[in-house]
């Protein structure tokens, strides 16, 4: 149990220096850990088996990320697609039970509004909806990018083991706080830069900087070895991406009817976490929209389609191989 509380107290301080430093990462990573690390040691309190705690680890994970994100139900399919990956009756009560209450905890203390605002959207015509085909490609092809870029980024900060640990993180801090001195709204997770992208707010000239650097601020974050999550990170690159290609379809195809902005709500890097249903149900749940449903399955079928083609891995199995983490192996006493 000791470590167990070792590993909820190191999330949580570890997050909130990491996060608030600057660091590109979301807070869905230390929330998910510390919900499920927490139910485990519930479990362990109880005198329960190894399959009840291992069902206990998933659906406080859930919790988790169902509180980072206001997304009750996201955070069920959550647990059976990408935790588990296999339906279970006991664990999906288990699961919308830990949910529900986590979001009446939340709401209770934070209120219940969605995590971004998206202003009413008109839904596609036919003939707008083959371009969300379309960006799903382009999303999943930067999906392939940004997998690299994190193993790549992660495989240079441990050829560097020989220097000591101190002096690695100085070194990213180091770059981060420049950019955090230059730049202030471009460092952090990244919640109002998303929040902009959805209102429609940027130019062509500017948002493919944008992108850029905050492509490289999340694959040189994650090179940090510090609590923190990719989803929130990924909303960015996502939202920035669907603005920039909704803004040049509007200006090469001005006779039709479209909104820029619909394409940020679309713009997912679906390729990059490879788990479709929960990203369009937290999406519509983060939203507050249903009417772009279509759109992102559509976008999510090609985003998905590319990196799998391609052999690309998602980018959670990658780090697991890393790190040899198994969700059915006996975690920490």
């Amino acid at each position: 149990m000791r470590g167990v509380k070792s590993v909820i107290i190191a999330k949580y301080f570890g997050g909130l220096l990491a996060i608030g430093s600057g660091l590109a990462l979301g807070r869905e990573g230390p929330s998910i850990q510390m919900g499920g690390s927490t139910a485990h040691l519930v479990g362990k309190m109880f005198k329960r088996n190894w399959p009840d705690c291992r069902v206990l680890l998933a659906a406080g994970g859930g919790a988790g990320l169902a509180t980072a994100f206001n997304a009750p139900i996201g955070d069920a399919i959550f647990v059976l697609e990408e935790l588990v990956r296999r339906f279970e009756t006991r664990l999906a009560i288990v699961s919308l039970g830990a949910s529900s209450t986590a979001i009446v905890v939340e709401r209770l203390l934070l209120g219940g509004a969605p995590d971004f605002h998206v202003q009413a959207l008109a839904t596609p015509s036919s003939s707008i909806n083959p371009l969300f085909l379309v960006l799903g490609a382009l999303a999943g092809l930067a999906a392939i990018a940004y997998n690299h870029a994190i193993l790549g980024a992660i495989g240079a900060a441990n050829r560097l083991s020989r220097w000591p640990v101190e002096m690695r993180v100085a070194l990213i801090g180091a770059a981060v706080g420049m950019l955090a001195w230059i730049a202030p709204g471009l460092v952090g997770g990244g919640d109002p830069i998303t929040q902009r992208a959805l209102a429609g707010a940027g130019t062509l000239a500017v948002i493919p900087l944008l992108f850029l650097i905050r492509f490289g601020l999340g694959a040189v974050s994650s090179a940090a070895a510090t609590p923190g999550g990719l989803f929130a990170p990924l909303l960015v690159l996502g939202a920035q991406l669907g603005l920039f290609f909704g803004l040049l379809c509007r200006l090469v195809f001005s006779g039709l009817a479209m909104q820029p902005k619909a394409f940020a709500v679309v713009g997912i890097f679906s390729g990059v976490v490879r788990a479709p249903l929960t990203v369009i149900v937290l999406l519509a749940e983060m939203t507050g929209n249903v009417t772009m449903l279509l759109p992102m399955l559509a976008a999510c079928f090609a985003a998905m389609l590319l990196p799998t083609l391609m052999r690309t891995p998602p980018i959670y199995d990658s780090l697991g191989e890393r790190t040899n983490v198994d969700i059915h192996a006996k975690p920490l006493k």
